[in-house]
C-alpha cells in the first residue's frame, strides 16, 4: 500500500474542512488499494485533521484488517466498490448548502454554464437513517452521475481520485449557495426564464423505436436535427461548422456529422473527425433515455472526448439543442 495514498486522503480532508464543506465528525472518505481492499477513515474522525493511523485497511466484503473501529457508513463505501469496478476514491460529507437545499426541493438545476456541464441535474434520494442501511438507491442514482444528495442527511461523490470528489462537492455546494443568493435578487414579476426556455424546446418524440446505432436510428437523428427551426437558428447564430463523430465501444461503430451551420449536411464513418466522443452502451443509452447529460458525461469522465472542449464550447446552445433532439429519438 502506498503511503501516498493517505496522504492523498488527508489532504482531501483537509481541503474540505479548509472550504467548509465539512465540520465536527461528519463524513467520511475512502480509497481503493486493490480489487478486494480499501482504504476507509476511522469512526469519530474529523476530516480536516486526519492521521494515517485513522485510515484503516478493511476488504470490500467488511472485513476489518485493522485494528480500531471504520465509519458507520461502511456499507455505503464497500457497496459501491463492488458495483463500481472503476471507482477509487469515495467521499462522503454534509455540506450546509446542500443539505439545506434538499430540505425543501427534490431536484436542483444548476443555473451557471460551467456548473451545468459539470453537475447537470442533481436529484435527492430519500435517506430515513442516520447511517446509509439501503445502499440500492444511491446505487442506482451513481450509475448516471458520480455525485448524489442523500436528503436530510449530505452528499457522496465518486471518482478516479479525491480531488475529482471534492470538485463535485464543492460545485454542488456553490450551485445550492447560488441558488439562494439568487431568489434575494429577483424581482416578484420576473419571468422564469428557464420555464420559457423548456416551453420552446419541447419536441414531439417518435412513437418508434430504434436499434442502438443502427443505420435507422442515425438516419432518423439526421431528419429530426434538419427539421427543427430553434437549432437552424443557432446554428446559423453562432455558425455552428464542425465534424462531430460519436462511437460505440462495444462494436466499435462509429457515425461522424458534418454540421454546416447547425444543419447536418453528410453522414460518415470518420473516426478523425475533429470532435470525437466515444462511450459504453450503457452510457451511451443513458444519453438517449436522457437520463444524463452529455456535457455531464463527459466532464464526470462517463464519455470520452477527443477535440478543444474549449472551442466546442462556444457552440453550447446548439450543441444542447442536438442532444435534446437526439433523445427524441427512443432507442428499443
Amino acid at each position: 500500500m502506498s503511503v501516498s495514498l493517505k496522504q492523498e486522503m488527508i489532504a482531501c480532508g483537509k481541503l474540505l474542512w479548509d472550504k467548509n464543506l465539512a465540520s465536527g465528525h461528519n463524513g467520511n472518505i475512502s480509497a481503493r488499494i486493490d480489487e478486494e481492499t480499501i482504504l476507509i477513515t476511522a469512526h469519530g474522525t474529523s476530516l480536516g485533521f486526519l492521521k494515517e493511523e485513522q485510515l484503516l485497511r478493511m476488504k470490500v466484503s467488511g472485513e476489518l484488517l485493522d485494528q480500531g473501529q471504520v465509519s458507520s457508513e461502511k456499507l455505503l463505501h464497500t457497496e459501491i466498490y463492488k458495483n463500481f469496478p472503476q471507482v477509487k476514491a469515495v467521499v462522503h460529507t454534509h455540506t450546509t448548502y446542500t443539505n439545506g437545499y434538499f430540505l425543501e426541493n427534490e431536484v436542483l438545476e444548476p443555473q451557471i454554464f460551467e456548473t451545468k456541464m459539470v453537475l447537470g441535474q442533481v436529484r435527492g434520494v430519500p435517506q430515513n437513517t442516520p447511517a446509509v442501511t439501503d445502499a440500492a438507491p444511491v446505487i442506482a442514482a451513481l450509475k448516471n452521475k458520480n455525485i448524489v444528495v442523500l436528503r436530510n442527511h449530505g452528499v457522496v461523490a465518486v471518482g478516479e481520485n479525491h480531488f475529482d470528489c471534492f470538485v463535485l462537492i464543492q460545485a454542488l455546494e456553490e450551485a445550492a449557495k447560488i441558488n439562494v443568493i439568487s431568489k434575494l435578487y429577483k424581482q416578484p414579476s420576473t419571468v422564469d426564464a428557464q420555464q420559457v426556455e423548456k416551453s420552446e424546446v419541447v419536441s414531439e418524440k417518435s412513437s418508434k423505436k430504434y436499434k442502438l446505432f443502427s443505420p435507422e436510428q442515425i438516419e432518423e437523428i439526421v431528419r429530426v436535427v434538419n427539421a427543427d427551426p430553434q437549432l437552424k437558428s443557432l446554428g446559423e447564430q453562432t455558425e455552428m461548422t464542425m465534424d462531430l463523430a460519436v462511437h460505440l465501444d462495444e462494436t466499435g461503430q462509429t457515425y461522424s456529422f458534418s454540421f454546416e451551420k447547425g444543419r447536418i449536411a453528410k453522414v460518415g464513418n470518420d473516426k478523425e473527425a475533429e470532435f470525437f466522443i466515444n462511450a459504453s452502451e450503457t452510457v451511451w443509452r443513458a444519453v438517449f433515455n436522457q437520463e444524463i447529460d452529455p456535457f455531464v458525461a463527459t466532464t464526470q469522465k462517463k464519455m470520452h472526448l477527443r477535440g478543444d472542449f474549449a472551442k466546442i464550447s462556444k457552440w453550447y446552445a446548439p450543441c444542447s439543442r442536438v442532444f435534446e433532439l437526439w433523445q427524441q429519438v427512443p432507442i428499443e
